[in-house]
């Protein structure tokens, strides 16, 4: 016989932290830790548990006796919905405090690190519509909400185009306005979603695999330029054409209108062939007089504002005199490498995306920067004693990468080689911290840096100047 789900109610707690992935945190009479989802810091509320877990409690404030100082108004109408933006009912200047607070206990708490005097979080100066790139998906069947479903009225029209339902990959949320990325871009999703329904032009099932309109990709770059991807799950000529000769001509200043055919079983496009229709494959972004080019498949960071301050937040850590050789692990499209280029004899750049290293010595000859190098390989493989024997030894080292933090053989071959100095930039403090405990023994942490790239939600990146002892 199955047991049966316990559920509690736990009354008047106070909400007294925040947690990783935007949860925030209460204590139940027990001692156990409750992980909620609507809640911000300060409030005072009744916690209706979901799951009890062997050390910890998941749970839902069900009512509030009193809200937080912390708190303001979310400007989304789909705030608690979508699940995109977990920290907007937060005040600004409370989720840089949490951000700086998270980055430094994973240090302490992970790492055991010593930490100098910590240089204050740099915020964003746009916390709404900062973001470069936004991909949107389609959907025949509607997220219906509580309050919809409630009403009992039957809906005819249950297209949609926004956002997956967070832990639901084929529910999606319909948007009407999101705050993430500046005009044309509600304009133009919801011109497609207009003309695609007067149309008859049919919306992606994701469950059943039919329907023609599977997901949008719009990006918009710092220079003004806008790119267009339209994937669609089928060939259909006609009706293929006569929408995307609607979207340009209802919207001229679009620079790159791109669509691509993908019948697989997932959304992903970096193994299909991305067609031009109008304009050029490739859109610019400018950073301090230098050329990215951007085709549909390339990285480079969302928040470009944002990118700009950290990128020269890792120049000033580097502090490079002119006559380092220096690599630049994890590079992606080459952007750092390329940025701090005129302050260093040499850079050499490894990524083991054979397009993102495309693009970067695409932007190197752009920008007309010859004394970087760029390869692709599997970062544990390719930086080897005899990779560093051909390209020389490097004084400094920068390294970016991704959220799982390096490969325990690429910090054993940097304990090898131990360069003057290493800059370390990171999207996730605790692997992040989990790296440094491994190099504390050689180097000393110098300067640490976090930097808010996506106000709204939990995520912050941090840089860390390490130097040898």
């Amino acid at each position: 016989m199955a047991r049966k789900k316990k559920f509690y109610l736990f009354e008047n707690i106070e909400v007294i932290d925040t947690a990783a992935k935007g949860k925030s945190v209460a204590k139940a009479p027990d001692g156990k830790v409750i992980f909620l989802s609507n809640a911000v810091p300060g409030d005072i509320v009744d916690i209706q548990t979901g799951r009890k877990r062997k050390s910890f409690y998941e749970g839902k404030a069900v009512k509030f006796h009193k809200l937080s100082s912390k708190r303001t108004d979310p400007v989304c109408d789909y705030f608690g919905v979508c699940g995109g933006c977990k920290w907007q009912n937060m005040k600004y200047e409370e989720q840089l405090a949490y951000k700086q607070k998270e980055v430094i206990n994973n240090l302490i708490r992970i790492g055991h690190l010593d930490l100098p005097e910590i240089t204050p979080i740099l915020g964003c100066k746009e916390i709404y519509f900062y973001r470069n790139k936004m991909e949107f998906s389609f959907s025949d069947s509607r997220w219906l909400t509580n309050e919809e479903i409630k009403s009992g009225k039957e809906f005819d029209n249950k297209n949609a185009c926004g956002f997956h339902i967070p832990r639901m990959w084929d529910k999606i949320l319909d948007i009407d306005k999101c705050h993430l990325q500046e005009d044309p871009s509600n304009d133009i999703r919801n011109s497609i979603k207009e003309f695609a329904k007067n149309h008859n032009i049919s919306f992606f099932n994701p469950r059943n695999q039919y329907g023609l309109l599977r997901t949008l990709m719009i990006r918009i770059a710092s220079t003004g330029e806008i790119m267009i991807v339209l994937q669609l799950f089928s060939e259909d000529k006609k009706k293929r054409e006569l929408l995307l000769n609607h979207i340009a001509e209802k919207f001229p200043q679009i620079t790159s209108l791109q669509y691509v055919i993908n019948n697989k079983g997932n959304d992903t496009i970096y193994d299909q062939n991305v067609v031009l229709f109008k304009g050029r494959d490739h859109i610019f972004e400018l950073m301090e007089g230098l050329k990215f080019k951007i085709n549909a498949k390339s990285f480079y960071q969302t928040n470009s504002a944002q990118a700009y301050e950290l990128y020269k937040i890792t120049r000033n850590f580097a502090n490079l005199k002119g006559d380092e050789i220096v690599y630049d692990l994890y590079t992606g499209t080459g952007t750092i490498a390329q940025f701090i280029s005129k302050s260093a004899k040499k850079v050499v750049g490894v990524e083991s995306v054979p397009e993102a290293i495309a693009d970067a010595k695409t932007n190197a000859k752009i920008n007309n920067i010859k004394n970087t190098e760029f390869f692709v390989g599997d970062m544990a493989k390719i930086f080897t004693s005899e990779f560093i024997t051909q390209n020389g030894k490097p004084d400094v080292i920068i390294t970016d990468p991704p959220r799982d933090g390096m490969h325990k053989k690429v910090i054993e071959q940097i304990l090898n080689i131990l360069p003057t100095k290493i800059v370390y930039v990171s999207c996730n403090s605790a692997t992040q911290a989990r790296d440094l405990a491994l190099m504390k023994e050689h180097y000393k942490i110098v300067k640490s840096q976090s930097v808010d790239m996506f106000p709204q939600t939990h995520h912050v990146e941090n840089v860390v100047l390490l130097e040898k002892r």
